[in-house]
């Protein structure tokens, strides 16, 4: 019997069990649901048995679905593995990635990335510059470190900017605040309340870049350096707070505060990996990048790739 199996239906297949729907699948591949919809049909027709059962969530697959995922875990990882060798013997596999970051909340999910990334590249010498940076894309120009975690892409600086993803930012407020039975937070919401924030520069936030200062207000400031001391401040009514959705569900989902939705439409927000141009090329960088946008899709709420 001839094979039509191609590599792009294995790793649809995988993509399917790791997203768990077809949308986030396609999403994670970077193509339509539609081409993906298309894949699998191709080879269900072909082998005239169903690969996965329709309007299962999470996905559930056939036994002959089950086969191929079989299949796919036992040869992608050796052609991946294959791919980041060939890459090794032509440009090197030895190098460094200084991390500097600039949002507080980034560790969240730049730890488990970095793991996962240290098994795939072990040559590469992985280290985070410490502490909160104010200006992470200054420390590339000084060689004091690799890449810089960033959330505005600044087409006057001379680095390449790599897209990660957006994400949603709520307000937080207490259980019995005077604004809890609001369905959405609004500029002026903000005027007569304290904001509490890590102790950053005003426009380092997105709430007051996006919404406070378009609007023309302002409003009291507490700086915490710790995201449990802000959402204990948050829960003793002393002001309102705004992070993103996934370094705020824990205590929304304890019932330790509320979640709401700043401005009708919601407050987004974006990351991106900035480096020199001369380490764009390299290869170790670029699974760097896609290893950190896949980690955290798949692991994080509320975010989109950019």
């Amino acid at each position: 019997m001839q094979s039509i199996l191609e590599l792009r239906h294995l790793k649809t297949l995988l993509a399917l069990r790791e997203a768990g729907n077809l949308l986030r699948a396609a999403t994670l591949l970077n193509v339509t649901q539609s081409a993906l919809s298309h894949q699998i049909k191709q080879l269900e027709d072909h082998h005239g048995t169903p690969l996965f059962e329709r309007k299962t969530t999470p996905v559930r697959f056939t036994p002959a679905g089950e086969r191929l995922l079989k299949l796919a875990d036992a040869i992608l990882p050796q052609i991946q593995g294959a791919e980041r060798d060939l890459a090794r013997m032509a440009q090197g596999a030895a190098g460094q990635l200084r991390i500097a970051v600039e949002c507080h909340t980034c560790f969240d999910w730049l730890m488990p990335a970095m793991d996962v990334f240290r098994n795939r590249w072990p040559e590469v010498e992985l280290d985070i510059v410490s502490g909160f940076q104010a200006d992470p894309v200054g420390l590339l120009y000084g060689h004091r470190a690799d890449v810089a975690i960033v959330s505005e892409i600044d087409p006057d600086e001379s680095v390449d900017y790599h897209a990660l993803f957006r994400f949603e930012i709520v307000a937080l407020v207490a259980k019995d605040h005077a604004l809890a039975g609001r369905d959405y937070l609004v500029a002026e919401d903000f005027a007569t309340d304290t904001l509490i924030t890590y102790p950053v520069p005003d426009d380092m936030l997105d709430v007051v870049r996006q919404v406070l200062k378009p609007a023309g207000v302002q409003t009291a400031r507490r700086t915490t350096e710790l995201t449990v001391a802000m959402l204990q401040l948050v829960a003793s009514k002393r002001g309102i707070a705004t992070l993103p959705v996934w370094a705020a569900q824990n205590y929304v989902d304890r019932d330790y505060v509320l979640a709401k939705r700043i401005t009708v439409d919601g407050l987004t927000g974006r990351l991106y990996a900035a480096c020199l141009p001369e380490l764009s090329g390299k290869p170790f960088l670029a699974d760097f990048v896609n290893t950190t946008r896949e980690s955290c899709y798949l692991n994080l709420r509320s975010v989109e790739l950019l």
